[in-house]
């Protein structure tokens, strides 16, 4: 799709489809376009709203004249044009053709007739018809041509919607084109990051089936490790950026960006509308809306994606590193049927590209210089137009396209924060702005926090870190046989690695342990601790995200791999994070590795509740104590005696619960915002997801492992797996 009427790119050479085939979907194609239009009125059709968008009208008319001028008037004998008028009138950027409308001036033309011009798609249609009926004039070359025009008229059609949009985003009463029932989005929890660790990749299209000029050539891009974010940017996380003065900050911006904001006085996104007694609407083609938080924010420019990457500490993704991660199978959500994703690349030829010869390889080449690419699809696209080699662009200032954000960030987690606070406060004021509210368990463990999860562990409740230890220290010589001679144990998450010793004692044929965590604070001690104790033991601390992109340090290189993963960690994850990590830690320890991985299994509620709601107000003490260091960190006034800890087990999610309960209806502020909260309303604070042997061997085997061997402790039950690589 172009940044302005959408005229199409040269295709790349594929094997056409069978003429009956063809025609059938000519057919279709040409009948969802009139079907688009079939809600609006002749008036609807004739007006333009700014000089970037075409009114319906022209749309239609457009995608007709394309058939006509390179197929029938070239190809079908005895064709007569239906009006020669129209060559001027509907031409848009081919200058070989002739002279044309100028375009901010199409809205001028109230005639032909919203009437002629529906004659004149029935003019051309008889005329394709006759040529796609007649075998010695459907070559390939013709087949080929008629593919071409069918995706150029179908980028027509995604443009005919966003035009509407902004045609009826500018009139009094914000009327809807099609009435559709919106279901709230649930919240999506926080943003994960995919690891790829890159290298030398072949992208662009590889000539299967149809393609635009501009996917090719086929070619090889070296791609440093990069990761990508699981999910698009939220409405919620976006507000957050504008509370924290996000379109108020040249800080953020690049210097044209900035000169925009200024210019047009931005200050949201271009269709949110602020109610007169607050909270946030949004215009949509089902007309004014309340603002859904948890949908992705959308119709953002470039410039607005950039800025908001920059806030949050990461970046935009290339376009290569869009297309790999795209082709990997990796549990990237919302990749095509959302919303077009800026990238940070400038839509410039590939290496060896070629324009086509003639008029319909003119428009693409011109247009390589100061756009920026997309990448995925949108809700507005038709089904099928797009694939991953897609190269869609615009003008980097425009907004009215279905466009979102995607962040991608580097191995070492993204760039530097200027707030050491920022991620706490950004997503404070995201999940306390959510519905329903929310915040991530990650916070828990201040140093406070972490005293009090030590003295959790203690309880007669909380069975899952003493049945896990009983549960090790019997099976650790059974476990040690599947480990290697001179194998490297990687251990994620490792803490002060008391686990582990029980492991290292029954294997002493590892020769070398990486622990990894996120606290440099709590690693080194216990690297220490462990090189003491096993001096014969190469150790090499890792400090990272295991989570996120890692590289293994020189101890594990040529040494078979075992992982290591004991609590539950894995339950603090969604089931889809789970398989999203295990699919990470599978790349990161290679092919043959085997994993071990604890895990808490469903047990009667009764158990699981009193595990996370002790009798002595300890775990409460612990959840409430993340309000406290709001109040510390983050100038909060939360009264934490309006609070109580509340412990739910989930049946149909299979998961605890943990939330906090709001008594009273309240106000109170945090991080420099207001918020306020109903009696009985909640803030959800940790999930912890229990699994039965059968889902747990599901989401391994969905991440590319299999079950080796498993031990099972006594009730209250605690499994430890052997995942072994397929």
């Amino acid at each position: 799709m172009t940044p302005s009427d959408g005229s199409t790119d040269v295709a790349q050479t594929a094997k056409p489809l069978a003429t009956d085939e063809l025609l059938r979907r000519y057919r279709a194609v040409r009948a969802h376009t009139e079907a688009l239009a079939a809600p609006l009125s002749a008036e609807d059709q004739t007006v333009q709203s700014m000089p970037d968008a075409s009114p319906v009208k022209w749309h239609q008319a457009h995608t007709s004249w394309f058939f006509e001028t390179f197929l029938l008037t070239q190809c079908l004998p005895g064709y007569q044009p239906f009006d020669p008028l129209f060559g001027y009138l509907f031409n848009s950027y081919y200058e070989t053709i002739g002279p044309r409308r100028p375009r901010p001036a199409r809205g001028l033309v109230t005639r032909p007739s919203l009437d002629r011009v529906l004659a004149y798609r029935a003019h051309v249609d008889r005329g394709m018809e006759l040529l796609l009926q007649d075998d010695c004039a459907a070559t390939e070359e013709v087949a080929s041509l008629v593919q071409l025009g069918l995706a150029h008229e179908e980028q027509h059609q995604e443009l005919i919607l966003m035009d509407v949009l902004h045609l009826f985003a500018q009139m009094p009463g914000h009327p809807a084109y099609g009435e559709t029932r919106v279901t709230p989005r649930p919240a999506p929890g926080p943003t994960g990051f995919v690891p790829f660790e890159g290298g030398v990749v072949e992208l662009g299209h590889d000539g299967e089936g149809f393609a635009f000029d501009n996917e090719a050539p086929r070619h090889q891009v070296l791609l440093p490790p990069y990761a990508l974010a699981d999910r698009l940017v939220t409405n919620a996380e976006w507000l957050a950026f504008m509370e924290d003065g996000g379109y108020r900050r040249a800080d953020l911006w690049l210097s044209d960006g900035w000169a925009q904001v200024k210019a047009e006085d931005w200050s949201s996104p271009i269709y949110w509308r602020e109610g007169e007694t607050g909270g946030w609407r949004e215009m949509t083609l089902s007309g004014l809306v309340p603002l859904d938080i948890n949908a992705p924010v959308s119709h953002v420019s470039f410039y607005e994606a950039d800025a908001y990457a920059r806030w949050s500490g990461c970046r935009l993704p290339s376009e290569a590193e869009w297309e790999h991660a795209a082709l990997s199978g990796a549990p990237l959500a919302q990749m095509k049927d959302e919303l077009w994703q800026w990238t940070a690349s400038a839509y410039s030829p590939y290496p060896g590209f070629a324009p086509g010869a003639g008029a319909v390889g003119e428009y693409n080449g011109k247009f390589m210089i100061n756009q920026m690419v997309l990448r995925g699809g949108c809700v507005a696209t038709p089904e099928g137009h797009s694939r991953p080699t897609y190269r869609n662009f615009f003008y980097p200032h425009h907004r009215w396209q279905f466009s979102g954000v995607r962040l991608a960030r580097d191995p070492s987690g993204g760039r530097s924060k200027s707030d050491p606070l920022g991620e706490f406060r950004r997503d404070v004021i995201a999940g306390l702005g959510a519905s329903p509210k929310r915040l991530p368990s990650k916070y828990f463990y201040d140093e406070r926090g972490s005293m009090l999860f030590e003295a959790i562990c203690e309880l007669a409740e909380y069975y899952p870190t003493r049945q896990e230890l009983g549960l090790l220290k019997r099976a650790a010589p059974e476990i040690a046989k599947y480990i290697s001679p001179g194998a490297a144990l990687i251990e994620f998450g490792s803490g002060a690695s008391v686990k582990t010793k029980l492991v290292l004692d029954a294997a002493p044929q590892v020769g070398a342990y990486i622990p990894m965590d996120i606290s440099e604070d709590a690693l080194e001690p216990a690297a220490a601790a462990i090189r003491w104790a096993y001096p014969n033991l190469a150790v090499a601390p890792l400090v990272g995200d295991f989570t996120q992109p890692i590289h293994l340090p020189p101890e594990a290189n040529g040494r078979p791999r075992t992982g290591f993963f004991p609590g539950s960690t894995i339950g603090n994850f969604t089931p889809t994070d789970a398989i999203a990590f295990l699919k990470t830690a599978r790349r990161l320890l290679g092919e043959g590795a085997q994993f071990i991985v604890g895990a808490d299994l469903v047990k009667a509620e009764e158990v699981l509740v009193a595990a996370y709601d002790d009798a002595r107000g300890v775990t409460a003490d612990f959840n409430l104590n993340l309000l406290k260091r709001i109040n510390r960190e983050l100038d909060g006034d939360i009264d934490l005696s309006s609070f109580s800890h509340r412990a739910v087990w989930n049946a149909r999610e299979s998961r605890m619960e943990m939330h906090l309960v709001s008594n009273v209806a309240q106000s109170f502020h945090a991080a420099g915002r207001p918020f306020q909260m109903a009696a009985g309303e909640t803030i959800h604070t940790e999930n912890s997801y229990k699994y039965t042997e059968e889902s747990f061997e599901t989401i391994a085997s969905q991440a590319g492992w299999r079950i080796g061997a498993r031990w099972i402790s006594p009730d209250p039950a605690f499994a430890v797996f052997l995942l072994q690589d397929f």
